[in-house]
């Protein structure tokens, strides 16, 4: 990517190293078809204790139309029937910062756990890494509870970086 006009490019931008496992998968945007599946690995996966309800969990998805750059992806496998085996969210944030470059935030990204070492979360990162490219982001950036000392190992096999430190208050 070329910086914007006015602005000098800074750094290199790794893209995650390896290769993808050489399985069938189509990694697509979320249909409202595929919620209920999403809600299940959300729980499967341990990433919530409980979640919204499906009538809820289509209201919030309807919402999603209202925010142009904020999107749900899932990867299917077509050999079992087009079953929902991953998902993640994508935020494109545009700035006036960075020369008004955007950038792009990977949010509950998960992997059925009866599916996980066997490259899905690869693929779906890879795929987050080229949306955010395609959308001239200058950086992709995720959080990971602290706990996740394994999807932390992950993220930098891919070439992430630990980068700053992140803050929260519970509202």
């Amino acid at each position: 990517m070329s910086a914007a006009p006015g602005c000098s490019q800074a750094s290199s931008h790794r893209s995650p190293q390896g290769q993808g496992h050489p399985m069938s998968l189509v990694i697509r945007e979320a249909l409202e078809v595929d919620l209920d599946a999403v809600l299940a690995l959300y729980i499967l996966s341990g990433l919530d204790d409980e979640v919204l309800t499906l009538a809820k969990a289509r209201e919030v998805f309807r919402r999603f139309a209202s925010y142009p750059s904020y999107r749900l992806f899932v990867a299917v496998d077509p050999l079992q029937k087009d079953a929902v085996v991953g998902s993640y969210a994508l935020l494109v944030m545009h700035n006036l910062a960075h020369c008004g470059t955007p950038s792009a935030i990977a949010e509950d990204v998960v992997v059925a756990p009866d599916r996980q070492g066997q490259g899905i979360g690869r693929q779906l990162m890879a795929h987050a890494l080229q949306q955010a490219r395609e959308a001239g982001c200058y950086k992709l950036a995720l959080s990971s509870n602290a706990k996740r000392q394994a999807a932390h190992a992950f993220y930098e096999s891919l070439g992430f970086q630990r980068h700053g430190l992140s803050f929260l208050i519970e509202i």
